[in-house]
């Protein structure tokens, strides 16, 4: 008797072994699948930015024609066939988050329509507008998981512990993860961004598969920073006050920043233009192209895309030139947006980080390392257009590689949240979730 307990209790282990195998197994296949589909992303989004500068170099006056044209045709395609990957991406994933449990919960991380965030991100940067992949990594990357999970609770097979609001935040955590290629940074981005204002039972399987992509990505395509390691000084006198003063201005330029982006065109444009606007999107598309394309033309094209070249000159200590190339990188990303095209805000807010630190370094001469204030400007402008000072230090520390310099970066993160929030009160990617939301909500 007592042996035949002992069997059947054994066999009741095995078999409980064996479900934790299987929904383990499972959850590094959806995080294998992100990481796919992110590295798939970066190779696609590299060739665009390389076939630009190409082409920009080569025939710089055909950008006033192909950018303004460009930008109109994408501002007509997108809200016509794909009305949920407009903008950053980051939004919509809150925004389902926020949602009730239903039939309407997936609109916005549909499979099918989320995929076309990679070859309309593309044709953007190909194009020359001011976007980056990240954002849309974060919201691909939900709707990979989420169908992958979708796929396993149908056959019964794993993930009946999991809802879909656990499968979208391992998801779009594991997007960025693997967009950066920073774990950490991805599990700081779940916490800090996603869960705010959401329920979300932060389970060990969710920041497992975050963790998952970042690590699966970086075994497939080496542990690189995204950015050059920073081997600027981690220390100066005074320190406390520059981090200060970054913390500030990049403050106030941060809640500009995303007040902007918020507002939209119509929000800025004369009231007795406004209908106007409303109802000319395509053509209005066309005007704000047309303003990419001479902001790209003052900066010898240090607008168009990413800006990754921008980051990596300053990083490296060299002077930005035009000195104003920061404040001219912002406003293109704010008229990329104002189009309606799929396209990320993450990269290029760093890229106006960056400039901005190049420019105070130009002001400062030798006072202290000019490559300090870029990496302390790149976190604080994020912090400030996302109001988010955790991920932003984190997510350029990763980038980077600068440690060291990790409690600077956060405390001039905070200090940059403070002062965003008195011009932007609700945070940007959380503001314009709820557009997407009440979207949703209405055409219920």
């Amino acid at each position: 008797m007592n042996i035949r307990y002992f069997l059947h209790k054994k066999l009741r282990q095995t078999h409980r072994i064996s479900r934790k195998t299987i929904e383990f197994s499972c959850l590094l296949i959806g995080a294998s699948l992100v990481a796919l589909f992110s590295l798939g992303f970066a190779k696609l989004a590299e060739l665009g930015l390389e076939w630009n500068a190409l082409w920009t170099a080569k025939y710089p006056l055909a950008v006033w024609l192909v950018l303004p044209l460009g930008m109109a045709l994408l501002a007509w395609f997108t809200p016509r066939y794909t009305p949920y990957v407009g903008g950053s991406g980051i939004p919509q994933v809150i925004a389902a988050l926020s949602l009730p449990h239903g039939a309407r919960k997936s609109y916005l991380v549909q499979f099918v329509q989320t995929l076309w965030k990679i070859p309309l991100t593309f044709l953007a940067m190909l194009f020359g507008a001011s976007v980056g992949r990240e954002g849309p990594s974060v919201q691909v990357g939900a709707a990979v998981m989420l169908a992958w999970g979708n796929w396993c609770h149908h056959h019964n097979i794993a993930f009946r512990g999991l809802n879909a609001n656990e499968l979208m935040a391992a998801g779009a955590g594991g997007g960025l993860a693997a967009a950066f290629n920073a774990p950490l940074a991805g599990v700081i981005f779940a916490l800090e961004e996603l869960g705010r204002g959401v329920i979300l039972r932060w389970e060990r399987r969710v920041l497992l598969g975050v963790l998952a992509a970042g690590f699966i990505l970086v075994a497939i395509d080496g542990n690189n920073p995204y950015f050059p390691l920073y081997k600027g000084a981690t220390n100066t006198k005074d320190i406390l006050l520059w981090v200060l003063m970054c913390g500030v201005i990049c403050g106030i330029l941060g809640g500009i920043f995303a007040r902007l982006l918020a507002k939209g065109v119509v929000g800025v444009v004369p009231a007795l233009i406004r209908g106007w606007v409303r109802h000319h999107p395509v053509t209005m598309a066309l005007i704000l192209g047309l303003i990419l394309a001479g902001l790209g033309t003052y900066t010898n094209g240090q607008t168009y895309g990413t800006g990754y070249e921008v980051v990596t000159q300053a990083l490296d200590g060299q002077l930005i030139q035009p000195e104003t190339t920061g404040i001219a990188k912002l406003f293109a990303t704010v008229a990329t947006y104002w189009t309606g095209i799929a396209g990320g805000i993450f990269t290029p807010a760093l890229t106006v980080g960056a400039g901005i630190g190049s420019q105070i370094s130009g002001f400062t001469g030798e006072l202290v390392d000019g490559r300090l204030l870029v990496l302390l400007c790149m976190a604080a402008f994020l912090a400030g257009a996302t109001q988010s000072p955790v991920t932003a230090a984190v997510v350029v520390m990763e980038m980077t590689g600068s440690q060291p310099v990790l409690i600077w970066l956060l405390i001039g993160g905070i200090v940059s949240t403070i002062v965003s929030r008195q011009i932007m009160p609700k945070p940007f990617y959380h503001f314009a979730a709820g557009r997407f939301r009440q979207r949703i909500q209405e055409q219920g």
